[in-house]
């Protein structure tokens, strides 16, 4: 698959306001800029634990069979196209963000990795998102790091643009909602074509 359809769908669902934002503008708020931006690196780092287990165990998979492998990318492309109907039901509603203790800049950076470390969420996007975009014909492990990296660097961006913006973020009105509603929007419908031609599309090795 082409790297231009993934970085599209790589920046859109960075950009959709999600519970990643709301966290790390709720540290924000709680602790300042210093530990909002601690959170970002903590989200960061708890992202690529997810990237290198994503690695490790499709890895695996290959391994024992690329049959198996082709069976875990037509899965993938199905719970993609699940997570864009789900994105697209969604009834607009505004970025909620709950009240935080300050807890210090050392201890909001432990709280985003451990946070981010336990999604379960982020663990099956990244099995799932992954695996459409690579070729076994090359290094397998390479890839999956290198793709992945990207995501949780475009993440990480947005939350720390989030964190510099919060009391943007944080102002009521229909305009910032139905920005927040295109958004989502936007994403959803990425995520169902994207899944839609990854599991129509033909496979390769």
């Amino acid at each position: 698959m082409s790297f231009l359809a993934f970085a599209i769908a790589a920046v859109v669902l960075a950009i959709t306001p999600g519970p990643g934002i709301a966290y790390v503008v709720a540290r924000t708020i709680a602790g300042g800029r210093s530990e909002g931006l601690a959170s970002c690196f903590g989200t960061a780092i708890g992202g690529m634990l997810h990237v290198f287990a994503a690695a490790l165990g499709l890895s695996l998979v290959v391994a024992q069979s690329a049959v198996a492998f082709n069976l875990v990318k037509y899965f993938g492309a199905a719970y993609l196209v699940y997570l864009g109907i789900r994105l697209l039901l969604r009834k607009g509603q505004a970025l909620t963000v709950e009240p935080l203790p300050s807890q210090g800049v050392r201890r909001a950076l432990f709280e985003g990795i451990t946070v981010e470390a336990l999604n379960v969420k982020t663990a099956l996007f990244f099995l799932a998102f992954l695996p459409q975009f690579v070729s076994l014909s090359e290094p397998l492990v390479l890839q999956l790091v290198l793709l992945g990296s990207i995501c949780v660097a475009l993440n990480t961006l947005v939350d720390v643009i989030a964190v510099f913006a919060a009391h943007r973020l944080l102002k009521s009105g229909a305009a910032r909602a139905a920005r927040a509603r295109l958004l989502t929007r936007l994403s959803g419908v990425t995520m169902l074509g994207l899944g839609a031609y990854l599991a129509l599309a033909r496979r390769e090795a």
